[in-house]
């Protein structure tokens, strides 16, 4: 097992390497960029997607440089988009700011080596240090994340259970319906629909459509404080886990209905053994090991694959939304920062599903499993 274990811890050394660079390769090509963005910004031609920045002789994007003037008569061909006329000296130094002035190689040898101490840097259009934007965000994220695991699993083990029990029967047939839109249906586009029927879109004003809980929160006794916390996450929570119940339902069905039809079930039922102690005294065991064991897995799944959309849609302020702003502003210290969390997690999560497996069924043998 340990040795299963250092050969996984040593193997996400070279992918996080490869997923790194295969993003800062494509980024290289990417057009726009920060030093762009500062430029669109003093020239009033930029849609920022938080409005963050000042006119024009203001520190520009808390680069910590400040507008030329424009009517100086500077005239240079530069390689960025709308530089004709700015001051070369001033191009400099912005990409000094921003650390454009290495050669490619360089910058990405230079981020793993930050990266691999923790240490992400200032965001570029933020007066906040990356981790400490990232720290700020994540309760957020890990909040739906969390609970939509919770409800989708809460869902999706006793229906699966009873569609394996009732196979093929009306309760079958009509429940697999409701499963098959709910699995057709995207996350985000059922968000949408919510907020248009419940969310003051077009019908009913139930729902909240913004942050997680009301002004005044802070001044609510605890029992409102909770309800109001719910009452703001219903509808996100209802979005991402009708989509995320689907999955898990036709898998539990699927897995109880493989362990029922082996010979151990028939052997306990011809001993007398009632359906409820079969069902739930030895099939429930073996049918739930692939479920239990891909929790943390599901967990990172909507922790960061469903919140983008989700967070975006409904305004809520954590790593989604901050990744979406950040690839809009083009924040790339958040961005590769965001990417290089997330990746490690992922990885992470991933060992310790393994591990899941092991601790739920001990026949599992890592030592003679190839990585």
């Amino acid at each position: 097992m340990a040795a299963y274990i250092l050969r996984r811890l040593l193997l996400m050394i070279p992918t996080l390497i490869g997923i790194m660079a295969i993003n800062f390769v494509v980024v290289q090509f990417a057009p726009g960029g920060p030093v762009e963005k500062v430029i669109a910004k003093m020239q009033g031609t930029d849609v920022d997607a938080t409005a963050r920045f000042t006119g024009g002789g203001a520190d520009l994007a808390g680069t910590g440089q400040a507008a030329p003037d424009q009517g100086a008569n500077v005239t240079v061909t530069s390689k960025y988009r709308g530089a004709q006329g700015l001051d070369p000296e001033f191009i400099k130094k912005l990409e000094a700011e921003f650390g454009f002035d290495k050669p490619p190689l360089e910058r990405f040898g230079l981020m793993l080596w930050n990266y691999a101490r923790f240490d992400f840097g200032q965001s570029y259009f933020r007066s906040i240090s990356v981790i400490d934007l990232i720290r700020e965000k994540m309760p957020v994220s890990i909040s739906i994340g969390l609970w939509m695991t919770l409800i989708s699993y809460g869902i999706s083990i006793p229906l699966g259970i009873a569609k394996a029990v009732r196979d093929g029967s009306r309760f079958d047939v009509w429940t697999s319906f409701v499963i098959a839109i709910g699995y057709a249906v995207p996350s985000f586009l059922f968000g949408i629909l919510l907020i248009v029927l419940f969310a003051g879109g077009s019908f009913w004003s139930i729902f909240p459509l913004r942050g997680l809980t009301s002004d005044g929160w802070a001044d609510m006794s605890w029992p409102m404080r909770i309800a109001d916390y719910f009452w703001h996450m219903a509808l996100p929570l209802l979005a991402m886990a009708t989509h995320a119940f689907a999955t898990t339902t036709l898998l539990v069905k699927n897995s109880f209905l493989d362990e029922i039809r082996k010979h151990y079930v028939l052997t306990a039922r011809m001993k007398g053994l009632t359906d409820r102690r079969v069902l739930y005294g030895h099939v429930f065991r073996n049918a739930m090991l692939i479920v239990i064991a891909g929790f943390p897995g599901a967990f990172i799944s909507a922790f960061f694959a469903g919140s983008l959309l989700i967070e975006t849609i409904f305004s809520l302020d954590g790593l989604g939304l901050l990744s979406f702003e950040s690839v809009i502003n083009r924040d790339y210290a958040v961005v590769f920062a965001s990417l290089y969390v997330f990746s490690l997690m992922g990885l992470v999560v991933n060992i310790l599903s393994d591990l899941t497996y092991m601790w739920i069924d001990p026949r599992i043998d890592f030592d003679s499993r190839e990585v």
